[in-house]
């Protein structure tokens, strides 16, 4: 319990791909798999270098886990949050797209499954009840197929374009 509680007043330094240093609690950071593992073979003494999140989506992503690092959480909570979690968490990923999905590259990276739920979930409301082209133009997604090839894929697959 000790141990517990003192880990709670320990702080770590994540430093981000674009050099800014974030100091958070164990606790947060521990809402990371990657950075909790990190922990455990003692390679945080001085800063976490953290490759592959620049420092807009690194504070973001912070402020998730400082939100989420207050209640101990079984897998069952991810599933079935209370009420208060679902508001603040609808409010939180309401974003941008580009902050979405850099928030949810981040997720996956730094291994945080609530949020890359959460992220993932926000992507297919996006997408959901959209045509083909509404999701392209949605997500800048350019068409590779030729006219004849389309032709042939709406051909095999004409539920696809209902």
């Amino acid at each position: 319990m000790m141990a517990l509680a003192a880990e709670k007043e320990k702080k770590i330094v994540l430093r981000s791909s674009d050099g800014e240093e974030f100091e958070v609690e164990v606790a947060t950071a521990r809402q990371s798999k990657m950075i909790s593992n990190m922990i455990n073979d003692g390679c945080a003494e001085d800063s976490i270098p953290l490759f592959n999140v620049d420092a807009r989506t690194l504070a973001k992503v912070i402020e998730y886990c400082r939100r989420h690092a207050g209640a101990t959480r079984t897998l069952d909570e991810y599933d079935n949050p209370n009420e208060e979690i679902k508001s603040w968490d609808a409010t939180y990923i309401d974003v941008h797209q580009t902050i979405l999905c850099d928030i949810l590259q981040a997720a996956d990276y730094l291994e945080i499954k609530g949020l890359l739920d959460l992220a993932c979930e926000q992507v297919a409301n996006m997408i959901r009840g959209k045509h083909v082209e509404e999701i392209r133009k949605t997500f800048n997604i350019k068409n590779d197929f030729t006219p004849k090839e389309e032709e042939e894929i709406r051909k095999q697959h004409p539920w696809l374009f209902e």
